[in-house]
């Protein structure tokens, strides 16, 4: 059996489990469609629904859908509409179409009679904002008990979507050394941007978000998507954040430069040595929180020893001195999302995990299992906002501060698999060391 039957396999023995738990009958999965901007006819680009693409790896065909019976074989609905003013996407051969029954369509009222009563009885899941979709009867419009069940188990993932995820690391990482080589020839942020893109050959559009392509001061600014046009007469450093889609799954990777050779390169190799401490750590049955903690510690100890702020990395962290410098969470699931559902469910009930109130932003709360896929993100800036509140505080050595304000900030992302016994599999250096 090939990896794809295996993973349509597993696909279906969760969505059986979901519609018996919540009681529904079948599932109708609504690929989507473009959203027009207001008073306009131009449409922002095509993200197709996750669950739609985790059975199928069909990714720009919008208005398609999948309908799906225990004990029946899935439906796909592929809309390929008789358009003369716009390409059809083509939809490559794959093992996919051996799983499934595949009906092409070039009017999407074609699918309710095509299905019938089947229809009414399903438990749709999508965007439906729009007609003829929108006035549809359906058993239930994206129950939430339903799509909690299916999130939570997407969590761990099957072989076939890291062997997708593995491709869509290679990919990342070609981009990130073309981005990095034009970064020390001198280019701009939006010539590096464009350098990023033309490496692996994808228009913006085809990355799974914005990419981060910071010089300077601006890696300090944590969604940083400006891309100026000139370069800096001073280029001393550089932060870039940016993945890759392979099959509709994500790599979402970050690395941080230094022009020069000292005291800000040293911070560098300072935090990663921290990121693959941290990494090494990782073993099933603890919880997420506790590697942000553990990792918090860390960045607490590199404050101390490069003259930041004073202090054991006990007594920085539980001050919250740290979080003035890492605020941000230590990183998410990833998978046929960049930021993968799923992080706040404690059962697939539906049952949650209320946000930590010492670090609201950590998007994971659940305990680490094997097959999870997540990153593991640690950052360290220089953010005026964040200093504020300690203003005039003596544990602060604001002239050493003043030192890394001019090069913004360090964050270092790399995704890890799960294994047994701390034996995790780190996609995003694997990726690397396949290429260099």
């Amino acid at each position: 059996m090939s990896a794809y039957s295996d993973h349509i396999a597993t696909v279906q023995a969760r969505f059986d489990a979901a519609l018996a738990a919540t009681g529904h009958e079948a599932v109708f999965i609504y690929a989507g469609q473009p959203r027009n901007a207001f008073l306009d006819d131009n449409a922002a680009p095509f993200r197709v629904n996750p669950l739609f693409k985790y059975w199928v790896p069909i990714t720009e065909n919008p208005q398609s859908a999948l309908y799906y019976q225990p004990g029946h074989q899935p439906v796909v609905f592929l809309y390929q509409p008789r358009d003369y003013w716009h390409a059809t996407p083509v939809v490559p051969a794959g093992d996919w179409q051996q799983h499934v029954d595949l009906v092409v369509i070039d009017d999407i009222n074609k699918i309710p009679a095509w299905l019938g009563e089947r229809l009414s009885k399903a438990a749709f899941i999508g965007e439906d904002f729009a007609e003829p979709v929108a006035s549809w009867k359906v058993a239930a419009r994206n129950p939430a008990a339903l799509i909690d069940h299916l999130h939570y188990h997407r969590a761990v993932k099957t072989a076939w979507e890291l062997d997708n995820m593995r491709h869509a690391n290679r990919l990342a990482a070609t981009a990130h050394l073309a981005a990095r080589d034009a970064f020390f020839a001198g280019a701009s942020e939006l010539e590096i941007h464009h350098a990023y893109l033309a490496a692996i050959n994808v228009r913006e559009s085809q990355v799974p978000y914005n990419s981060i392509v910071a010089l300077n001061e601006n890696g300090a600014v944590l969604h940083y998507d400006n891309y100026g046009t000139q370069a800096p007469a001073e280029a001393r450093s550089f932060l870039i954040d940016a993945g890759a889609l392979y099959q509709g799954y994500c790599a979402d990777i970050t690395r941080t430069y230094s022009r020069e050779n000292g005291f800000f390169q040293e911070l560098i190799e300072a935090m990663d040595t921290a990121q693959q401490q941290l990494i090494s750590e990782i073993k099933p049955g603890v919880n997420y929180l506790d590697y942000h903690v553990s990792q918090h510690l860390k960045i607490a100890k590199i404050l101390s020893d490069f003259g930041f702020v004073k202090g054991t990395p006990e007594s920085i962290y539980e001050q919250g001195y740290s979080s003035a410098f890492f605020p941000h969470g230590l990183g998410h699931l990833i998978g046929l999302q960049v930021h993968d559902v799923g992080g706040f469910l404690a059962n697939d009930a539906g049952e949650t995990i209320s946000r930590n109130e010492r670090h609201p932003f950590l998007r994971l709360l659940r305990d680490v299992e094997v097959g999870q896929v997540f990153t593991i993100e640690p950052g360290l800036y220089v953010v005026d906002q964040l200093l504020e509140e300690f203003a005039g505080n003596a544990d602060f050595n604001w002239d050493r501060i003043a030192e890394l304000r001019p090069y913004g900030g360090i964050r270092i992302e790399d995704s890890v698999v799960v294994g047994v016994n701390g034996d995790n599999e780190n996609l995003s250096r694997d990726a690397f060391a396949a290429i260099q």
